[in-house]
């Protein structure tokens, strides 16, 4: 296919992105490259894992094409508001049409100082990068919009964190990297025809059915958070914590993006949370619906401007809007509950009360067990209980009487057929936070890359259960158990 790179962001304001260089870097090496993601965008082949490949993905040599930008926005952090956050280690390197003429971005992230830097070296160290690899990856194999991984290279270089750590530059791929926190930057410019042609722009871009609606901005409000409400159910679907949920990290494309401090629930627990800077749980597991809403709320403001241009009315915009905002709740709870009601066979009749009872009392099971997550729902696809039973250790019996009930709601159907459908939506391998950080340690620690290729091939087919990565499957022990991240930066 013809590769078709182009810039259409950056052209909108220079107040929007600012040119940049990326800063080369010392001896580039290859960590990973993605080789079928590299065929669907139409890279050309002797960029993808070559010597000038290489040099691009590291930010030392660029072709024509390559116009660098690092991109502004503002955001919500913990629930305080900075005007002027942009990216401070990442580069838009271009845009380009997929083999679907779909737009995409290519951004390099760790490659250097940019003007919002902010002091930082606008570097990542490995370990942050080969998370994202990692975990951007497996979320696209589970089917949740995600951004990609399409090349990870060392830098040859040291980067000084807690300690000193071995430098790498990943290569993303989003469908944008416009987030909330872009339109509340674009709001702050007090520029009205900047704030409406950075909305016609993400119209154009991932909305286009808005533009003919009668209202397009409280249109592209509906169509905003019923995607938000789509990706948040997927992620408490498969027990995924982001962990950062700021407003600079929610799209406006419904894609899940920024994996610092994200983790994977094992013993279920609504409250669960990972992320080290995250100390009253703002971002815990059971918080990420409400959190998506309030976000959703920041970016129906910078819309007011524009929907009162449409109903000539300030009072009537925000009704409009608040009502939108608040729809959420009930947008997203039709998309858990057919989310959950699916993972155990009755996505035919999600909203039926048998099988909310079901899955409540399942979940207040295993919550009271600390029953793994990821293998209940899995072990509960096999044809036989028993290692589904054998999570429930502290009391079968009440594991044994649910999976009657279970069993008696599905009196009218094909079992077989049902539990086959369940485990194409129940993984069996996920990125466990034990696996995904002894693969950091032993690439920071010695190099050696093996444990992070073997992992990356266990999680291309998180549904079907592989003898050669059993181990994949395991819970960490009391011992292996990672109970804190960190935060890329």
């Amino acid at each position: 296919m013809l590769f078709q790179p182009e810039q259409t962001y950056p052209k909108l304001s220079p107040l929007l992105a600012s040119s940049c260089t990326p800063t080369p870097v010392a001896e580039p090496q290859w960590i990973a490259f993605n080789q079928a993601l590299a065929s669907s965008l139409g890279i050309p082949a002797k960029l993808h894992n070559t010597e000038q490949g290489l040099l691009l993905y590291a930010g030392n040599q660029l072709p024509e094409w390559a116009q660098p930008h690092a991109l502004a926005y503002a955001g919500h952090q913990f629930a305080n508001f900075v005007p002027q956050l942009g990216d401070g280690r990442a580069l838009l390197l271009t845009e380009v049409l997929d083999n679907n003429q779909q737009r995409f971005d290519i951004q390099l992230k760790g490659a250097g100082r940019t003007p919002y830097s902010r002091g930082g070296d606008g570097r990542s160290a490995i370990g942050p990068v080969l998370r994202e690899y990692i975990v951007s990856e497996a979320m696209h194999a589970l089917n949740i919009p995600t951004t990609r991984a399409l090349a990870a290279v060392a830098t040859g270089e040291v980067v000084q964190r807690e300690s000193a750590q071995p430098g790498a530059i990943l290569t993303r791929v989003a469908s944008s990297h416009l987030r909330v926190g872009t339109a509340q930057y674009v709001l702050g410019l007090k520029r009205y025809d900047l704030l409406k042609q950075f909305a016609d722009y993400v119209i154009q871009r991932h909305y286009p059915s808005a533009a003919e609606a009668a209202s397009p901005y409280l249109e592209l409000l509906n169509q905003v958070i019923d995607k938000q409400a789509q990706l948040i159910a997927k992620w408490m679907s498969v027990g995924f914590i982001h962990g950062v949920m700021n407003t600079d990290n929610m799209t406006l494309s419904g894609e899940t993006i920024d994996y610092g401090p994200c983790a994977f629930m094992e013993a279920y627990n609504p409250a669960q949370k990972f992320s080290y800077i995250d100390r009253r749980g703002r971002y815990a597991y059971q918080n990420q619906p409400p959190i998506a809403m309030w976000n959703l709320a920041r970016y129906a403001e910078t819309l007011l401007p524009l929907l009162t241009e449409t109903d000539n009315d300030t009072e009537q915009a925000i009704q409009v809007a608040t009502a939108a905002v608040e729809g959420f709740e009930s947008i997203y709870h039709g998309y858990y509950e057919q989310a959950m009601a699916t993972k155990i066979g009755h996505g035919h009749k999600a909203s039926e009360p048998v099988t909310q009872q079901l899955l409540e009392r399942l979940l207040h099971l295993m919550q009271q067990q600390q029953v793994d997550f990821t293998l209940a729902f899995r072990y509960l696809g096999d044809t036989d209980s028993s290692r589904f039973i054998e999570l429930f250790s502290q009391d079968k019996t009440s594991a044994k009487n649910w999976y009657q009930d279970w069993l008696a709601s599905h009196n009218d159907s094909k079992l077989t057929v049902v539990k086959q459908a369940m485990n194409q939506v129940n993984p069996a391998v996920i990125p466990r936070n034990h696996r995904v950080e002894e693969v950091i340690q032993a690439a920071q620690n010695t190099g050696d890359l093996r444990p992070f290729n073997r992992l990356l091939q266990a999680l291309q087919q998180p549904f079907q259960e592989r003898p050669e990565f059993t181990e994949f499957m395991r819970p960490a022990k009391p011992s292996e158990q990672v109970t804190t991240t960190f935060c890329g930066t």
